[in-house]
């Protein structure tokens, strides 16, 4: 597959422009996780390395990167900065709220508004900048997944710093529909960043709904995060296709719906590359129905 610098003039996977702003970015994102060291804490193993992966992100067509100033803690925004500051134009940077890592590596929730309030200025001040663009409340919910429960006093309290233009769109992540309804009775709500992917699609209808409404709809572990997805189809439409199974499963979400945005993480160039070149590839209805396959059979095991 093509993996060289054709790529920024295809503007990978199309275009999507987050409801309500003048924030347009290419589908094929990236998030900055893995440019923590080993549990996403502490510097990583060669910073040069991570540098190189953010400035090749950007020349082949990335304009959308997705961090948390509690990575590391602080260790991926500082190295975003000292990559890409001064940011390119069009450049989106999502940040999110909600969680912070103490001394033991764990992560714990941090949602007081004493909380969200410093962790919109420790990123903003990692970061280097003085507004963010996007930031997303993470609701830690349940281990597998979201859990209901009122976000009111969180989405409150980060409208009142919208209002003061410390952040300009608010996004939600690890959340349900109901708690969506009840954050845009406060404020817009441009993007909704939960676990999804070809095994994992609780989400397929509320997906539909966020579509319709045309909110950004961001999966994380789209590759199946610490236990990667794996499927005798995946691997078998992968070798049709002359791709990886990784691509594939990158591109069926690109065609699953398209309010879809992909973030997918490496500290590699080459995997970067190999992620990027998801955007090309196309699929036929009798490969996605093949793919569809996966979460039934998925389901089954489980039962």
């Amino acid at each position: 597959m093509k993996t060289n610098s054709t790529m920024s003039e295809t503007k990978q996977g199309g275009r999507f422009t987050f409801p309500g702003t003048s924030l347009t970015v290419n589908r094929m994102g990236y998030g900055a996780m893995q440019l923590a060291g080993p549990g996403v804490w502490g510097p990583p193993k060669d910073p040069d390395a991570a540098v190189a992966v953010l400035r090749e992100a950007i020349a082949a067509g990335v304009n959308h990167i997705d961090t948390a100033d509690f990575y590391g803690p602080h260790v991926t925004n500082q190295i975003i900065k000292q990559a890409l500051h001064p940011y390119p134009a069009g450049l989106v940077i999502v940040t999110k709220l909600g969680a912070r890592r103490p001394a033991d590596k764990s992560w714990q929730p941090a949602s007081s508004p004493q909380d969200l309030t410093a962790g919109v200025h420790d990123n903003l001040r990692n970061l280097g900048l003085d507004a963010l663009d996007i930031v997303n409340y993470r609701a830690m919910g349940a281990i597998h997944g979201p859990a209901e429960g009122s976000i009111a006093e969180q989405v409150t309290l980060l409208a009142d710093l919208k209002r003061k233009g410390l952040i300009r769109h608010i996004g939600l992540s690890n959340v349900t529909a109901a708690q969506v309804a009840e954050a845009q009775a406060i404020t817009e709500v441009v993007c909704v960043q939960n676990n999804y992917n070809l095994a994992h699609r609780e989400d397929d209808a509320f997906i539909d709904e966020l579509a319709r409404q045309g909110i950004a709809y961001v999966p994380f572990f789209p590759l199946g995060g610490f236990t990667p997805l794996q499927s005798s189809t995946l691997s078998e439409v992968a070798g049709r296709l002359g791709a990886t199974p990784m691509q594939v499963a990158l591109a069926w979400l690109l065609h699953r719906s398209p309010n879809i945005l992909l973030i997918p993480g490496t500290s590699s160039v080459a995997h970067l590359r190999e992620n990027l070149a998801a955007g090309q590839l196309t699929l036929s209805p009798q490969t996605l129905a093949e793919l569809d396959g996966i979460a039934a059979a998925a389901v089954a095991v489980k039962h």
